[in-house]
């Protein structure tokens, strides 16, 4: 009796524990949302990455095409800047740097065909912000689109997305046609402008949110099947990618809310993950939610909501500020535009 009531009384005392450190962790993260600049040009599917203190946003779709748009946000200033457009307007792309250059993967160029769509592309680019100059590279092995890259220690990853299936000459997609989400983990060394193909990703998907902290890439949530959210499934699921030793390790906790379509970045060992969207027979929504995952705590805290929906905008940390531009208030296919200025901040604590 004395010994069981013992054991119970330590279990107690360490669940009570674990429950406090748990609690302790999350009050201490906090922050709150703020104005920017607005971004010029509203638009969804717009994609950002960090180089040299300023935010750079590539992309864009409107009226079922490409935009091919490139802006530069000052942070000091706070004022934007627009520069050369892509070669080969494309939404959906996958982006890293390195050594201060941009690399701009993949994506969906203008449709091929006579009706309206996505043509998944293979080309690869960098993109030199000092000299606002472009440079073609070698193409990714296949053509695909809604991917997420990486770089660890000078070699960028792309991991999954969305195209044809194997075998089949790239053709526009759309929502009612054939196409698939890809498992595929491609490594490209910019030293010598070659690839190689690494062990697949357990879950294949697309439109994910992801991070790499500690040197261990984490992919979030995203869709399954179509790259459209109405023919597509969303997931909570996250994994683990160890690039060092090409393995992928156990099943992370799951993310709150499953959803795709959104953004998210890295700070002080967390990752923030904003927005997306989701779409069924009884709903068209984007979400607002807002969810820091910890991979060394292997925790998830909920923060204050975005102060507007949306899915499709551009998504990047400078500093402790994460910043939110444009993107559409809705889910994709209502047939009415909600592409937004907004440039919301979120700084954190």
């Amino acid at each position: 009796m004395k010994t069981t009531f013992g054991r119970s009384v330590l279990l107690c005392f360490f669940f009570a524990l674990c429950a406090f450190l748990a609690g302790t962790a999350a009050a201490q993260l906090s922050g709150a949302w703020s104005k920017a600049a607005p971004f010029p040009e509203p638009s969804e599917e717009l994609y950002s990455i960090v180089s040299n203190g300023r935010l750079y946003v590539f992309g864009g779709y409107a009226n079922r095409a490409p935009k091919g748009l490139v802006f530069e946000y000052d942070p000091v200033a706070d004022k934007w800047a627009r520069k050369k457009n892509m070669v080969l307007p494309a939404h959906h792309t996958a982006l890293a740097t390195l050594n201060g250059k941009i690399y701009v993967f993949g994506g969906y160029a203008a449709s091929n065909t006579s009706t309206p769509g996505w043509l998944p592309i293979d080309n690869t680019w960098e993109y030199d912000p000092s000299a606002d100059t472009w440079k073609a590279l070698a193409p990714l092995p296949f053509a695909r689109g809604s991917s997420i890259a990486f770089e660890h220690k000078g070699r960028i990853y792309v991991i999954g997305g969305n195209g044809m299936h194997p075998g089949v000459t790239p053709s526009t997609l759309w929502s009612d046609h054939a196409q698939r989400s890809f498992a595929d983990v491609d490594e490209y060394d910019p030293a010598t402008n070659t690839w190689r193909a690494r062990t697949p990703m357990p879950t294949p998907r697309n439109h994910m949110f992801g991070g790499i902290v500690d040197g261990r890439i984490y992919v979030i949530g995203g869709r399954l099947g179509a790259s459209f959210i109405g023919a597509a499934t969303n997931v909570d699921i996250v994994e683990q990618y160890d690039p060092d030793i090409d393995k992928w390790g156990a099943p992370q906790p799951r993310m709150p809310t499953a959803r795709s379509g959104g953004g998210a970045a890295v700070y002080n060992g967390r990752i923030y993950v904003a927005g997306g969207e989701q779409q069924d027979l009884r709903l068209f929504a984007a979400f607002r939610a807002l969810e820091v995952f910890d991979p060394k705590a292997q925790t998830w805290t909920s923060m204050p909501v975005m102060p507007t929906p949306r899915h499709g905008f551009a998504a990047a940390f400078i500093g402790n500020r994460f910043h939110i531009v444009s993107g559409e208030t809705q889910a994709a296919g209502t047939g009415v535009s909600g592409a937004t200025t907004s440039h919301d901040v979120f700084e954190v604590k």
